[in-house]
């Protein structure tokens, strides 16, 4: 069975192939401090047992992108929060930039700004399961997936993570 989470870098590393060969020369910038950076940010809330926080820093062609995760367990439900920076959170962010809301039987996705931050949130009412990308700037995001639990804990749990001080180290 493949991991979940090397599956997710894989995906990304070819987003961030991909997106490397059509951004202009002056964008691409050394991730100073790496994933490193990020880890201490990846608290572990009140209620959640917080896997080991892992991550990679890659640089290609120029253009870098850094990615910092943790994985959280209780009982049978989950989330992954991770933090993203450079090319492959570019192209996730344009689904943060208008307001929308889309229901249907089946679930959900809003777009909207919480606390002065660009959000993104989807959800599925049959295995209560979904995801939330928050923009903290115009190459970085902090996304958080989730299993076992409603859209609006996962909101609550997202927002336990300090935002603001992931914007601020992300635009170093």
């Amino acid at each position: 069975m493949i991991d979940r989470r090397h599956l997710v870098r894989m995906a990304l590393a070819a987003a961030l192939l991909t997106s490397a060969a059509l951004l202009p020369p002056n964008f691409a910038r050394a991730e100073e401090g790496g994933y490193q950076r990020f880890v201490p940010l990846l608290v572990e809330p009140s209620g959640w047992e917080g896997g080991k926080p892992e991550g990679m820093t890659m640089e290609v062609s120029g253009a870098s992108m850094v990615t910092a995760s943790r994985n959280y367990q209780r009982g049978e439900s989950h989330f992954d929060a991770q933090i993203i920076t450079g090319p492959a959170a570019q192209v996730a962010l344009a689904a943060t930039s208008a307001d929308m809301k889309i229901e249907s039987g089946e679930g959900r996705m809003v777009s909207d700004a919480i606390d002065g931050f660009r959000v993104m949130r989807t959800y599925t009412f049959s295995d209560k399961s979904g995801g939330i990308v928050v923009a903290l700037g115009e190459r970085a995001l902090f996304s958080l997936s989730f299993s076992g639990i409603d859209d609006v804990e996962a909101l609550a749990i997202a927002k336990r993570f300090d935002w603001k001080a992931m914007q601020a180290i992300s635009s170093k």
